[in-house]
């Protein structure tokens, strides 16, 4: 070990540690060593960083420069790359803050206390790691880690829906109300989901949502939730022919996205399937002559994501209400009542005054609410059903529960404004949105578009639309941008849909598109 005196500090040994000293190397994010001059007991003669590499001052330390004058320089850990100055004084790197000192910059301290300690020490580190590779000066360290903090905790990142599709499964279906995510925030905490604050003793569970979902179909007897369509499908299955016949129409066998298949779906369950009619044309008659002492119950499917036209036939569940087993139709979609917009989807209050004995439907799709499986029906019929072992394996949430209620109850869902949307005001919206981008230098157009439902309901209804059309480019630079931006590439441009745009984000679309515009080229 070397003893030497250093320049502005006169009768101050100091210890040089020998090369492989696991104390001469801190970790980078970890280096307890001052950061700035007023920590250093001689800042006022040597504010340089103390360390194996530091250089005594030329005036008394007329030693040659060298690796020779840098014991253990060549395993340095804290340098990387060839490009590494052989005088530490000089290197930026070794300016770049610690990381406790950065936890205490305002904004990352009141970002631990949102998101975490975790998450803000991963935007540090990234940070840091940009400073050592010279993409990031040091003194932005602490401005860069709070640009790369998350907005949340969570993966799922917020987008603004602009592909014109009302109900895209892939950006979650249908989106909340405001009236429906309060609920969710107050049901987050401790409810009385199970409990009678009058009685203090045991209620049942989501009495109020169910309540509330019997008064908006006043034709069923019963109400059950589940945790999707296809789990009130497989539960009164399960429930009503498990080892037992149902009988459905070859033309109602249907993939219900992601590659699952709706016979699959049944069969899994013990049923067998009886198929009648054709692909086509399925009669009353074909119905009746299948059924017999093992059938279960008829299944009647609503083709909601297809259409079949032409030489067509579908027995309604009217017609099939008198053979003697219950009728099951399966909606899809979710309407609870008939649309003047949508005058060809099925809903279930009509199915059940029709005759059918039990509906079943997504609550995530026209209705506008949260993922889950709605079934309306006969009361003996849906208490089988809500009694059966596996229903406790499909039941929904506090949360799902307070977002249905408030859904049936509060106002018009998103979903319900964006079907209902004025024709003459999108395209207003639409000009006024490209005349502003315009006037910055982007080329903007207001053009009319055609949007849909998605999301396995009304198959070939189109709505007018208006939308911002942009150069193609736009679309991949809007997904990456802070706030993504979803728009769909028709005729070489990327069109913005304003029906899935509420009138409140206009503004927030010409940000995004503006900061978009570099990487966008134009």
């Amino acid at each position: 070990m070397e003893q030497r005196v250093t320049a502005g500090g006169e009768g101050r040994r100091t210890a040089t540690p020998g090369p492989g000293d696991p104390a001469r190397h801190p970790d980078p994010d970890t280096d307890a060593r001052p950061e700035d001059p007023a920590q250093h007991p001689d800042a006022g003669t040597d504010a340089r960083p103390e360390g194996p590499a530091r250089h005594s001052d030329a005036g008394t330390d007329a030693r040659p420069e060298g690796p020779a004058q840098h014991p253990g320089a060549g395993t340095d850990a804290r340098l990387d790359g060839p490009a590494r100055h052989p005088g530490a004084g000089t290197d930026a790197r070794r300016r770049i803050p610690r990381t406790d000192v950065l936890l205490r910059d305002p904004r990352l301290a009141a970002a631990a206390d949102r998101l975490g300690e975790r998450l803000v020490k991963d935007a540090i580190r990234r940070a840091q790691r940009e400073a050592r590779e010279g993409t990031v000066p040091p003194e932005r360290v602490a401005d860069t880690a709070a640009a790369l903090l998350p907005a949340g905790c969570g993966g799922l990142r917020p987008v603004v829906n602009a592909t014109g599709v009302l109900l895209h499964t892939n950006l979650g279906r249908a989106p909340l109300s405001a009236a429906a995510r309060q609920a969710v925030a107050e049901a987050a905490g401790p409810t009385d989901v199970e409990l009678d604050l009058a009685s203090g003793v045991r209620a049942r569970r989501g009495r109020s949502a169910l309540a509330a979902l019997r008064d908006r179909v006043p034709s069923a007897g019963a109400a059950h939730v589940v945790n999707n369509g296809a789990a009130a499908l497989v539960l009164a299955a399960t429930a009503l022919a498990a080892g037992r016949e149902i009988v459905i129409s070859r033309g109602e066998m249907v993939e219900i996205g992601d590659g699952f298949r709706l016979p699959d779906l049944l069969v899994s369950t013990g049923a067998r399937l009886r198929e009648v009619g054709t692909t086509n044309r399925t009669t009353a008659a074909d119905y009746a002559a299948a059924i017999g002492p093992d059938t279960g119950f008829v299944l009647k499917v609503h083709p909601s994501n297809f259409l079949v036209t032409g030489f067509t036939r579908a027995a309604e569940a009217g017609e099939l209400a008198g053979l003697g087993v219950p009728v099951v139709v399966d909606i899809g979609s979710g309407l609870l009542a008939p649309h003047p917009a949508l005058p060809a989807e099925p809903d279930a209050d009509t199915q059940l005054r029709a005759g059918a004995a039990l509906v079943t439907a997504s609550g995530d799709k026209l209705l506008g609410g949260p993922q889950c499986g709605l079934l309306l029906g006969r009361e003996d019929l849906v208490t089988t059903l809500a009694r059966h072992p596996l229903a406790r394996a499909l039941r929904v949430d506090k949360l799902t529960l307070a977002a249905l209620e408030a859904t049936l109850t509060g106002p018009p869902t998103p979903t319900e404004a964006a079907l209902t949307a004025d024709p003459a005001g999108l395209t207003e919206r639409a000009e006024r949105l490209a005349a502003a981008l315009r006037a910055d230098g982007t080329d903007a157009r207001a053009v009319g578009s055609a949007a849909t439902v998605g999301g396995g309901g009304a198959p070939g209804v189109t709505l007018p639309s208006a939308a911002l059309s942009l150069p193609e480019p736009y679309a991949a630079a809007l997904r990456a941008g802070r706030v993504p931006v979803v728009g769909r590439l028709e005729a070489g441009r990327c069109l913005l849909d304003l029906r899935t745009v509420p009138p409140e984000d206009d503004e927030r679309l010409a940000q995004a598109v503006r900061a978009a515009r570099p990487a966008a080229g134009r």
